[in-house]
């Protein structure tokens, strides 16, 4: 099967080739950096993450872009709370983005556009639409005229003057219609801001990614992914601007749009504050728990978050490094089995993929021939690659947040304990139980021995 990917912009499911057949090009929407992000952030950069290693098997190589937004009202009302200088909190959420990100397993991109340093580009798009009559300057801005192009509202299905319509609730003086974004504003002396042909100013949001996508990945690009919620009004823009600004030329030519988290019934959102941070789930769980959570429904649908799912996905892993644990004897390179491969194809579909992983790990623990173990082991790691999982020592996984010198004293209580049984103390054998047992230590019988976790 060749890869086939469902298109917002069509509602259909297409069989995706690059315009260059030796390297596709990839745009998602990454953060705007003015604290840190949620779960649901997340959900994006890992899942297109997977699609963005299938894409360098497919076709040997990408060029993958992931922008991070560093101007913003946002940020500017986080600095000014702070009584920091915008660049303080940027710098700060922008690593603590990354460091997040590298937890949950997700490979930088190829390129990593900061809007700062992207502003002469952003201001000769704005020329390019003002001369192509799709962009006017009035009262120090610069706003995109919507009913210059016709195809708005082709992406999101949106009636254009529904759109309109519903926009007149807040009317800015300086707009000729209310639907009409803004391109460029201006900046007082206590906001950052770029000298430019309509004074001193920074560029509205939609711009930014117009911008930077074209100067790194060409006027028109393969994919274009994000969240759902991000289809109107951002996406959205970033069509009209583009298309307008390259004389037609289409921007993106599939669009990828991922489903929201939902948590404790709702959409998860800051705005909402039902939200779960990053920064403080990777440090209470499993990063890789999480990676496997947010890959257990299929990308375009929502995703119920809880506790439990996490949980639930920490005793899969226990499992899967289990059985990794149990071949630990036999040598076995990683290789991608057909069958995930296959799954991957078909839209990204992570819930069948995680079911063939198990389904292997299943077969590997029923196996007894050597070569049959091996190749069985090499498709368990393989699997696990293709999504990012099981790439650590199961050693290191059952015994996360220790250290070897603590990890030396359990292995002597258990050795102990052992001893303690096979030599009928029961009450000694009991009390060691007892005492790992109160340190979050599980105790497992099995065919090779006793072994032991961290709960």
């Amino acid at each position: 099967m060749s890869l086939r990917l469902y298109n917002t912009l069509s509602r259909q499911t297409e069989p995706f080739a690059p315009l260059d057949p030796a390297c596709p090009t990839m745009y998602v929407c990454g953060p705007t950096v003015y604290n840190y992000v949620h779960i649901g952030n997340a959900r994006g950069p890992v899942v297109f993450g997977v699609l963005a290693d299938l894409l360098r098997r497919r076709f040997g190589a990408l060029r993958y872009a992931r922008n991070i937004t560093d101007v913003d009202d946002k940020i500017n009302a986080a600095a000014r709370e702070a009584g920091v200088p915008i660049s303080a909190i940027t710098e700060r959420f922008a690593a603590a983005y990354l460091e997040d990100m590298a937890a949950l397993g997700v490979q930088a991109p190829d390129i990593q556009p900061k809007a700062t340093a992207h502003i002469p580009h952003i201001i000769a798009m704005i020329e390019q639409l003002i001369e192509r009559g799709h962009a006017y300057a009035a009262d120090g801005h610069v706003l995109f005229s919507v009913a210059s192009f016709d195809g708005y509202g082709k992406l999101s299905r949106r009636d254009p003057e529904d759109m309109l319509a519903g926009a007149r609730v807040e009317v800015a003086p300086y707009k000729r219609d209310a639907g009409d974004f803004v391109l460029w504003k201006p900046s007082s002396d206590d906001l950052p801001g770029w000298p430019s042909p309509w004074g001193v100013g920074r560029p509205g949001w939609h711009i930014e990614c117009s911008a930077m996508a074209a100067a790194h990945l060409g006027q028109t690009i393969d994919i274009h992914a994000g969240g759902v919620d991000l289809q109107f009004p951002h996406h959205e823009n970033e069509v009209a601007q583009s298309e307008c600004a390259h004389g037609g030329a289409p921007f993106a030519r599939f669009w990828l749009h991922n489903g929201m988290l939902n948590f404790g019934g709702a959409k998860m959102s800051k705005s909402l504050g039902n939200i779960e941070r990053v920064h403080d789930l990777v440090a209470k769980h499993r990063p890789e728990a999480l990676r496997y959570a947010l890959l257990s429904a299929h990308y375009r649908q929502p995703l119920d978050w809880s506790d439990a799912l996490i949980e639930q996905c920490t005793r899969t892993l226990d499992r899967l490094y289990g059985t990794l644990r149990d071949l630990a004897d036999v040598p076995a390179q990683a290789a991608i089995p057909a069958v995930i491969e296959q799954v991957l194809d078909d839209d990204l579909n992570t819930p069948q993929a995680l079911a063939e992983l198990a389904a292997i790990a299943a077969e590997a623990r029923k196996a007894s021939d050597p070569s049959e173990r091996a190749r069985l082991k090499a498709a368990l790691l393989g699997a696990g690659k293709a999504l990012g999982l099981l790439q650590q020592d199961p050693a290191d996984w059952f015994n996360h947040g220790g250290n070897a010198d603590d990890d030396a004293r359990i292995q002597a209580l258990v050795d102990e304990r052992v001893a303690a049984k096979a030599a009928r103390d029961f009450a000694r054998a009991d009390a060691i139980r007892q005492q790992l047992t109160a340190e979050g230590i599980v105790l497992e019988d099995t065919p090779a021995g006793v072994r032991w976790k961290r709960a």
